[in-house]
């Protein structure tokens, strides 16, 4: 049996069993053999073959942005109207076979904006090239799915479960369990809040599943078996998603008004250039940059764009290695300069400058 006709009996067990106290432990097991077996869908194959055009994009600008959706639903457009970039747009499917990067000027900031090729229902298993796809959404700061909105509530369900099968987590935080393998000692399992949803016996047959016996476990929240499954795994993306609803110039007020309304969405139209201001202004939220001064001997001030924590990578790639404490003048610092480490958390047109080693 290969892994995709696995994944879809496990699938299919846990449709059927029925929730309650007695199955959840059941659950629990078959949630963490289902996490396995996508794992290993998603490594790349050893067998030799021609190898198609590949996705690589190189990062650039100040943050990146990923746009996925459906094929049609006016991804080549949206990104022609903002930026330079021409993307070949037609009232066909699969007319972007490959990913185009283009780039947002907004605020003094360039954010790169890139143009992925249409996902179908099956992609996490590899339909339709997929897996490229998912692979550079990965390396977004921020996903915009662009939806059509004259197809209701089914595309964004299922663009949602094709990236919560490969480990992408939309307008989610981390979980706050703190988890480490240990050499030997059995489990060491404690909480510092009353939990419902996860038992010290659940956590430990979930362990045994990856062949871990020995590990220090510290539940900081009320986690289900499926987050803790994901700290486990460890390579899951943890990102913040905008839902554009575009073509809203075919549907009703009603319907456009109920769409507006919902978490994390904005409606637009590309075809009638509507909403378009509103999109970059949410957009910059989002992504939650703010731009500093470095400092530099002489009072020369040079402008960057980073998110709220330091990232000494965006000056230049090897400063984090040899960074030894930085002084910072602004809002963000209770007398200036202050003295502060790679933990502080920086406000809109603060100066830096960096000590080094």
């Amino acid at each position: 049996m290969g892994i995709l006709e696995k994944i879809a009996e496990i699938e299919k067990e846990i449709s059927r069993t029925q929730k309650n106290k007695a199955t959840e432990y059941h659950l629990g097991l078959l949630k963490a053999k289902l996490a396995k077996y996508r794992a290993q869908l998603l490594e790349p194959s050893k067998s030799a073959g021609a190898k198609g055009e590949g996705f690589d994009v190189m990062k650039s600008g100040d943050a990146r942005v990923a746009l996925i959706g459906f094929p049609s639903v006016g991804k080549s457009t949206f990104l022609s109207l903002m930026t330079s970039t021409e993307s070949e747009a037609a009232s066909y499917e699969f007319t972007t076979l490959t990913c185009i990067p283009g780039v947002i000027e907004y605020k003094g900031a360039n954010i790169q904006l890139l143009d992925l090729p249409g996902i179908i229902e099956g992609a996490a298993q590899g339909k339709g090239r997929g897996r490229q796809v998912i692979a550079v959404a990965r390396t977004a700061d921020v996903v915009v799915m662009m939806l059509d909105a004259t197809k209701g509530d089914v595309q964004r369900a299922l663009l949602e479960k094709e990236l919560e099968s490969v480990g992408i987590r939309l307008n989610r935080t981390k979980p706050n369990i703190y988890f480490k393998p240990k050499k030997g000692g059995g489990l060491s399992f404690n909480s510092t809040v009353p939990l419902t949803q996860c038992s010290e016996k659940l956590v430990q047959l979930i362990l045994h599943e990856y062949k871990i016996f020995n590990a220090e476990v510290l539940f900081r929240e009320d986690c289900t078996p499926d987050e803790f499954i994901d700290v486990i795994v460890g390579n899951r993306v943890y990102m913040p998603c905008l839902y554009v609803y575009n073509k809203v110039d075919q549907i009703s007020i009603e319907e456009v008004d109920r769409l507006a309304r919902r978490p994390h969405s904005v409606v637009i139209s590309c075809g009638m250039k509507l909403n378009l201001d509103y999109l970059l202004e949410r957009l910059w939220e989002y992504l939650a940059l703010i731009c500093i001064y470095t400092k530099k001997r002489g009072g020369i001030h040079i402008l960057i764009f980073v998110f709220k924590y330091l990232q000494c990578h965006r000056i230049h790639r090897t400063l984090a290695s040899q960074f030894k404490y930085a002084l910072v003048w602004g809002t963000s610092t209770k007398y200036s300069p202050q003295r502060v480490g790679l933990t502080h958390i920086m406000e809109h047109e603060d100066v830096i400058q960096i000590v080094k080693k």
